[in-house]
């Protein structure tokens, strides 16, 4: 084992650490603060959460240990990014994830644009998820190279309604599987620095300089990218779709629920864009509470956090738990807060703990069925 490498994690200790989760989750409301409509801060390492948005790589030990810890179960997502493992070694690595930690982890597939042009590349990839499925797949993710990268041989970009896609997002339909959906950027990526609202954006295509649309003004519009995906949905009326990062509408929780109303099949998540509602709360926080409360049977939490066998430092993992933590401080608490995003002071939401069920647990469990049913809380 090479030096800094962390060892698997036992199967009698994890074997232990399931049934403790189990039996806490049978406990239910005793396991929490005696207010039988809020949560509090202290909650959090108590309540069955799940988090429908990472992205894990390698065998995670230390990822896995704080996620347990905080209560976390995981849906690990594999992308076709160059910033990630090959596509390969995401699916392998996934299937191992899955076994080593049953009843904590699942994950989403994805499907490589190698050999787009070729006239059977369609029923390759509906093979490539038939045999991901089989190896415990809840879903497969369709990321922003369609309509940000990936070219026709005519040099146009390929969007999310092309023709040569429709046969992938069919078949998805056909056999209720989930389909997460990536498309565009947030709309930070089409404006000046001057004018992006939050930091990270900022950061992001300072580091990504190749999906800063502003800088590419060639590219496709984020307009034209959406409506795109919007033609495709409307074509496949009864596709599970999960819109990720909020349906990257995350500048006006008004433009999500548009988005919802229009199609009764999709839900979105708040991965990685927790902050833009951050930022809105500290100008309308009651605009973004009715959203969250209103739609509180079609949103998910997803942190977007990264973990791969480099990342396992002790403040890394502490990174990773206080992530987590002010996530849930945002939506469960009033507490006064700021962020190093914006410079506008805001205030936690306290969202009903009915709410926070469902955002946190609920809604992911009745759209994957990727993790074992508990007993009721």
């Amino acid at each position: 084992m090479s030096a800094g490498a962390t060892r698997p994690v036992p199967l009698l200790l994890l074997l232990a650490a399931t049934a403790v989760h189990c039996a806490a989750a049978r406990a239910g409301s005793a396991a929490v603060s005696g207010n039988a409509e809020w949560y509090q801060l202290e909650d959090f390492a108590r309540t069955d959460k799940i988090d429908a948005h990472v992205h894990v790589h390698g065998p995670a030990a230390r990822f896995m240990a704080q996620a347990m810890a905080d209560n976390f179960r995981i849906l690990t997502i594999n992308v076709d990014s160059p910033d990630f493992p090959p596509l390969a070694e995401q699916q392998r690595e996934a299937v191992a994830l899955r076994a080593q930690y049953p009843g904590w982890v699942a994950f989403a597939a994805t499907f490589s644009t190698d050999g787009f042009q070729s006239p059977g590349w369609s029923a390759a990839v509906v093979r490539h998820i038939d045999a991901a499925r089989a190896q415990g797949a809840v879903g497969v993710k369709v990321w922003k190279n369609i309509g940000m990268v990936l070219r026709d041989t005519d040099g146009s970009y390929v969007m999310p309604d092309d023709p040569r896609l429709e046969p992938v997002f069919a078949h998805l339909e056909r056999e209720h599987i989930v389909l997460l959906g990536h498309q565009a950027e947030p709309l930070n990526c089409w404006l000046p620095p001057q004018k992006m609202t939050v930091r990270s954006d900022l950061e992001y295509f300072r580091g990504h300089p190749q999906y800063y649309m502003y800088e590419h003004p060639e590219m496709p519009t984020h307009d034209a990218i959406l409506a795109a995906r919007d033609r495709m949905l409307r074509a496949h009326p009864q596709l599970r779709f999960d819109g990720v990062h909020l349906a990257s509408l995350e500048w006006d929780v008004a433009r999500v629920a548009a988005f919802l109303d229009a199609f009764p099949q999709a839900v979105v998540d708040l991965a990685a864009r927790l902050v833009h509602l951050e930022y809105q709360a500290a100008g309308d926080p009651d605009k973004v509470r009715r959203f969250l409360i209103r739609y509180q049977d079609r949103i998910l939490y997803g942190s977007d956090l990264g973990y791969g066998p480099a990342e396992s430092s002790a403040a890394e993992i502490a990174t990773l738990h206080s992530d987590w933590l002010n996530d849930w401080r945002f939506l469960t608490t009033s507490e006064p807060m700021h962020s190093p995003d914006f410079p506008a002071a805001f205030h936690g939401l306290r969202l009903p703990r009915a709410v926070i069920d469902k955002i946190y647990r609920d809604n992911a469990e009745a759209l994957f069925h990727a993790w074992p049913a508990h007993a009721p809380r």
